[in-house]
C-alpha cells in the first residue's frame, strides 16, 4: 500500500487513516532518490544503545517537500544546533513519512501526535476545523514507541 493520509468527516469530527512509509535509515543519497518531493508529515527517530527508536522530531512540510525537509533535518552538516548535530553524528537516524497536500490534514495530524508525545507543550495547533480528531495508523513496520 502506498503511503498517504485519507480523511473522512462526520459532523464536527474527522477520521484520518495514515499509511506510513516503511522505516528507512536516513542516508542522504537514499533520501534524495527515494523520498518524493511532495508535501506531507514525517517522523524522525534515533536508535539508542538498546536498539530502541527514540522520537527526535515530528512535523510537516509544504513547499520544499518531504525529500528536501528530511534531507535537511537528518544531515549533521546542515544544522546549527550543537546538541542536535551531536545526535545526528553519533546515532543511527531513521525516518518515515506520509504524503498529503492538505494543510488542514497536516496541521491536525501533527498536532494530534505532538499532543500525545509532548502533552505539556505540543508547540503547534490543530486546524480548528473539527471538534474531535481521530487517527488510525497503518504501517509496514510495527513500531513500539519508547518515551
Amino acid at each position: 500500500m502506498e503511503p498517504g493520509i485519507i480523511s473522512k468527516e462526520r459532523n464536527e469530527n474527522v477520521y484520518y487513516s495514515i499509511q506510513w512509509s516503511k522505516f528507512k535509515i536516513a542516508e542522504r543519497w537514499d533520501i534524495s532518490t527515494r523520498v518524493p518531493s511532495v508535501a506531507g508529515v514525517y517522523e524522525i527517530y534515533w536508535m539508542d544503545d538498546h536498539k530502541h527508536l527514540r522520537l527526535l522530531s515530528v512535523g510537516c512540510t509544504y513547499y520544499g517537500g518531504l525529500r528536501s525537509e528530511l534531507r535537511r533535518l537528518t544531515d549533521a552538516e546542515l544544522t546549527q544546533d550543537l546538541k542536535l548535530r551531536q545526535i545526528l553524528e553519533d546515532k543511527e537516524i531513521w525516518y518515515r513519512y506520509a504524503p498529503t497536500n492538505s494543510k488542514i490534514v497536516m496541521a491536525d495530524v501533527v498536532w494530534f501526535f505532538r499532543s500525545i508525545y509532548f502533552p505539556e507543550n505540543p508547540g503547534v495547533e490543530a486546524s480548528g476545523k473539527y471538534i474531535n480528531i481521530h487517527i488510525k495508523e497503518s504501517e509496514p513496520d510495527k513500531l513500539i514507541w519508547v518515551p
